[in-house]
Formats: C-alpha cells, structure tokens, sequence
C-alpha cells in the first residue's frame, strides 16, 4: 500500500491511497472541511469513476465505521505470546495538571508501560513526540499499550492517576 499528500493551493489537501492489488482511492480535503472521496479505474489509475462528496460529520462517521476506537484493540500473535493492545486518543483539557507542561514529566510510559506514539493538534500531527514536546489544552495524544496501561496514561493526563510509590 503506498500513499501520497499533495497540497491543492486554495483548495485544500488530497490523500492518494493505492492498494497493494492496484486499486487506487483518493480523500480530497478543503479547507472548509468538506471531503471528497474519488474512486479510480483500476485499468487507468488516473481516470476518476465516481465522487462521493462527505460533509464533515459524514466524513467522521465513515472513519468511525472503518476504524472503530473499540474494535482498535487487537491482539497480536508472536510466536507463543499473545499481546492484547489498544490504541486511543486521550484529550489534554483544559483541567489537565500537564497543560503547559512536558510529555516527560507525565512519566506515563515509565509509569505505564503504554506508547505515546503521536500527538494531534489543531496545526496537524507530530509522530513520535519527545519528551521536551510541551503538552496544550485541545491536544490528542495517540496511546497504544494495554488496556490498563492506556486507561492510567488517561488518568495521568486528567490528574486522577494513583499508583504504590507514586509521589505525584
């Protein structure tokens, strides 16, 4: 599967995704956030069958059907071990004891074993985020690791996280 980002000056964005057995689909962003989903011949990669235009909240119910937050969870087999992960996006608002401050002095992977793997913000998406990354209001940090490992980065961000030992 390989995909491709093309900024469209005074449109938006358009997202190509093509298949690995060669079908190719295209998600048109604007900047007004409607959305566009062109479907391609598979013979003509360039020749555009059908346009689905998605209001925004279309455009999110599609994305919920397609990648359910609870259907996220899966499990992993590597040889004997079964790993049971989840991914979630945990909100820092606006109460959030770590507002203004640095993802590492959350401590959460050291605290919980989950991944931090991405932050989203209303300017785009930092993958792999480091510790001197100061955290905002509005924030959506991308958390994979277990489910109680996920649930206590949750309550980390939110300042309800108590665990033996911890002096925060």
């Amino acid at each position: 599967m390989t995909t491709r980002r093309t900024t469209l000056p005074g449109v938006g964005v358009q997202y190509d995704l093509s298949t690995r057995d060669g079908r190719h689909l295209s998600v048109v962003v604007h900047q007004d956030g409607r959305r566009f989903l062109g479907f391609y011949r598979p013979d003509d990669p360039d020749a555009c069958q059908a346009t689905i235009p998605l209001e925004p909240e279309e455009a999110g119910t599609l994305a919920e059907l397609i990648s359910p937050e609870e259907a996220a969870s899966t499990t992993l087999q590597h040889g004997d071990i079964e790993l049971d992960l989840v991914s979630e996006r945990v909100t820092v608002d606006a109460h959030s004891p770590f507002r203004g401050r640095l993802l590492g002095e959350t401590r959460a992977r050291t605290r919980t074993g989950a991944s931090i793997v991405a932050i989203l913000r209303r300017t785009g998406a930092l993958p792999s985020p480091g510790p001197d990354f100061r955290l905002e209001a509005g924030d959506e940090l991308l958390v994979v690791g277990t489910r109680q490992g996920v649930d206590a980065v949750e309550a980390i961000i939110a300042g309800t996280f108590a665990a033996d030992g911890d002096e925060d």
